[in-house]
């Protein structure tokens, strides 16, 4: 089965050499744009050893709310529904090979549990940063954002098992890195390693040779779902638009970001929450925007996926026959690539509540569970916009929008709720 993975990947790459007929080309010969990192998992360029790097995540983590207890994780700790039995994995390229050491220093000063961490290189082996052909500073931010995607999770699922998938290739823009994550994808559902997948990348949809080559990426997030694997994104960081194909720069108009408009995805907004220092709540969050954070969190409409049906109660919202993006949101002051492992630690405390996986939950987050609001732990994001780079963004209003789906949530409530709508 491996081997044969392993072909269909090596055939689905190379299908996709062709170039990115849809994007723009700027003048002056402008290389390809890299994946965009957000300042913390950049603040670990340079960032050598173990010390080092829990230095840099403290850092980070510093301007951080204790998020267990903002989104009252804690309520369900105490109930015995720590995470116990499930496992979560981020879907990186490159990783970091001291995750772990890095991950159980960091638990240690903060009380938590040491971690329960695998790292697997599905899709071949992973290449050193400083080896030749390496983009060191890439390697290494995406070492950050592989280490803050792994505290997310074990923040808010502390006995859940975390598995690292790290991949040989850079995720840039356009295809470049997709086909080997979409390998180990397919990897981890043959070989059932994991009940939800968190996915802290993107790319403009406008920058694949055609909005309908994007869907020949689909068949390992559909085998997943068939499997019951449940797949979170983040919805991006540049508001309503994204970057070129060749840089830098983004494009002057609203485009939609792939993995986060996939349809078989549960896509992450970017939310700001206010707390005092015990963490309580001294307003209700708003989204994430230019004026308070530098950028504006993704959220639009897909011009690759049509509506899926069970967007249809929330069109005249959307205004649209597209796929709406995002689903639902959490904190991402750092970018939605905090959402999306946020999100997956929540899905992980449901996975033990529910004893077993949970599958494809958007049908039952629009249909169930978002209807309800509060009772079933929906908490409306009602302020803000996500406007940038002269891109006019979407507006949060009451009830669902586009910009932040849902609202976020309370995850007391939410997972006793998702694991009823699920069934």
């Amino acid at each position: 089965m491996i081997a044969a993975l392993a072909a269909s990947t090596a055939l689905v790459a190379a299908a996709f050499t062709a170039p990115a007929q849809a994007a723009p080309v700027p003048t002056g010969g402008h290389p390809p744009s890299k994946h965009h990192f957000s300042a913390a998992a950049e603040s670990f360029v340079g960032a050598n050893t173990v010390g080092q790097r829990v230095d840099k995540l403290e850092k980070a983590m510093a301007a951080l709310p204790p998020e267990s207890g903002a989104y009252n994780a804690t309520k369900l700790w105490n109930a015995g529904i720590t995470g116990a039995g499930s496992t979560v994995a981020t879907l990186v390229s490159f990783g970091d090979d001291h995750a772990k050491e890095v991950l159980d220093q960091y638990s240690q000063k903060h009380g938590l549990p040491p971690a329960n961490l695998e790292v697997i290189e599905p899709s071949g082996a992973v290449p050193a940063c400083t080896d030749p052909g390496v983009d060191t500073k890439a390697c290494q931010s995406w070492g950050g954002e592989t280490d803050l995607d792994i505290t997310m999770m074990h923040a808010m699922a502390p006995n859940a098992k975390i598995v690292i998938a790290a991949t040989p290739v850079a995720e840039t823009q356009g295809f470049t890195g997709l086909p080997e994550m979409m390998h180990a994808v397919d990897y981890m559902t043959e070989h059932k390693l994991a009940d939800v997948i968190s996915m802290s990348f993107g790319t403009t949809e406008e920058n694949f040779p055609s909005f309908e080559s994007i869907k020949t990426l689909d068949p390992a997030l559909e085998r997943a779902s068939r499997a019951g694997v449940t797949m979170v994104a983040s919805s991006g960081d540049d508001g309503p638009t994204g970057g070129y194909l060749y840089g830098p720069g983004n494009y002057p108009y609203r485009v939609a970001s792939w993995p986060a408009s996939d349809p078989r995805v549960t896509t992450l907004g970017g939310t700001q929450l206010h707390l005092d220092a015990n963490g309580n709540r001294t307003a209700p969050d708003d989204l994430v925007n230019v004026a308070d954070n530098g950028f504006g969190e993704g959220a639009g409409l897909s011009k690759a996926y049509a509506r899926p049906s069970w967007q249809d109660g929330v069109k005249k919202a959307t205004g649209s026959k597209m796929r709406s993006f995002p689903d639902i949101s959490m904190e991402g002051v750092h970018g939605t690539s905090q959402s999306a492992p946020l999100f997956a630690g929540v899905l992980a405390l449901a996975v033990q509540a529910n004893h077993g996986r949970l599958g494809q939950i958007n049908p039952a987050l629009y249909t169930k569970l978002g209807p309800l609001g509060e009772k079933a732990g929906i908490v409306d994001v009602t302020k803000g916009d996500n406007s940038q780079d002269g891109v006019a963004g979407f507006t949060a209003a009451k009830g669902f929008d586009v910009a932040s789906g849902w609202g976020t949530v309370d995850a007391s409530k939410f997972v006793p709720a998702l694991v009823k709508a699920v069934h």
